[in-house]
């Protein structure tokens, strides 16, 4: 078996794969399916200094290839969080990172350090790009100042590995993955969501409660895995690569794009062992390549 372990930011994973925030829960959801410990992470569902009751619904509607949602970050907030979910979770072998989201750089920052005192928690992925929010992420991930000045202020209150996840819907996806790397970030998580929409024709309005929500699926790949490849060329810090990634194919396509890890996100909604195969998939792929680690992989 080859060495499918790799580095994020100082941050050890024993493979690859992590599961994607919003599509995973909190990782105890899935237990019944697969072992946990048998991921290199698991990123658990976005996380507020408040509770958010979320839009209303319908917030989710498939689409050709892949499914909108508009879920708005419906949490209870850092504090449960803390309380009743983190004893749920800090043993868990295996990295468990929170998806942190805010509406100021302070929100974001305050959140951040409530998590960062606690011991199990090694690393926080920071949502600046969510489109289903009507304030807050969007505004900031889509301009290098805007992504800048969050980061910054996560960065004076936060000490372990920071991830930042940016937004595709911008003209230039490598200046922001450049803004915050030089704000201190570890690492670069891409892409979020597509903004989308559909309408029922039937009735002439919306399928979505708000209109507009975030494509994700296989319809992303191709516009995720150029990203991918842009941003790997043009930042230092590691990438981890999502959007579309339904088995070890997807998955290597992205580590030859450049990227460090990646993410599995909504093909959990169709297969929950999907993330398991992917790893398992990947490791068939080093060996029948006579590949002894999977930090081989590389465009030729």
């Amino acid at each position: 078996m080859a060495d499918l372990s790799v580095e994020i930011g100082g941050l050890r994973l024993k493979n690859p794969v992590l599961t994607a925030s919003g599509t995973f829960g909190y990782g105890v959801e899935y237990a019944d399916f697969i072992p946990l410990d048998g991921l290199g992470g698991i990123i658990v569902k976005g996380t507020t200094l408040n509770p958010r009751e979320g839009n209303d619904y319908p917030r989710m509607v498939e689409t050709a290839s892949g499914m909108l949602n508009c879920v708005g970050l419906q949490n209870k907030g850092v504090d449960y969080f803390c309380e009743y979910i983190y004893p749920q979770i800090k043993n868990i072998d295996t990295n468990m990172i929170v998806n942190v989201s805010g509406s100021s750089p302070d929100e974001y920052a305050e959140c951040a350090a409530r998590i960062d005192a606690l011991d199990k928690i090694p690393a926080i992925e920071l949502n600046i790009s969510c489109p289903n929010v009507k304030h807050g992420g969007m505004a900031f991930g889509v301009s290098c100042k805007g992504a800048a000045s969050v980061v910054k202020a996560v960065r004076a209150s936060y000490h372990k590995t920071l991830i930042v996840k940016l937004s595709p819907n911008v003209t230039d996806i490598t200046e922001i993955a450049r803004a915050v790397e030089a704000e201190g970030a570890d690492s670069v998580s891409l892409i979020n969501t597509i903004m989308g929409m559909a309408i029922d024709i039937e009735k002439r309005k919306p399928l979505l409660s708000i209109g507009t929500g975030g494509l994700s699926g296989p319809a992303v790949k191709p516009i995720a895995l150029r990203m991918v490849w842009q941003v790997a060329k043009a930042v230092k810090i590691p990438v981890i690569g999502l959007g579309g990634i339904c088995n070890a194919h997807d998955a290597i396509e992205f580590l030859m794009a450049g990227a460090t890890a990646i993410e599995v996100g909504t093909a959990n909604f169709i297969d929950p062992t999907v993330s398991i195969k992917v790893r398992d998939g990947i490791n068939v792929w080093l060996d029948r390549h006579g590949c002894k680690s999977v930090r081989e992989i590389a465009l030729s």
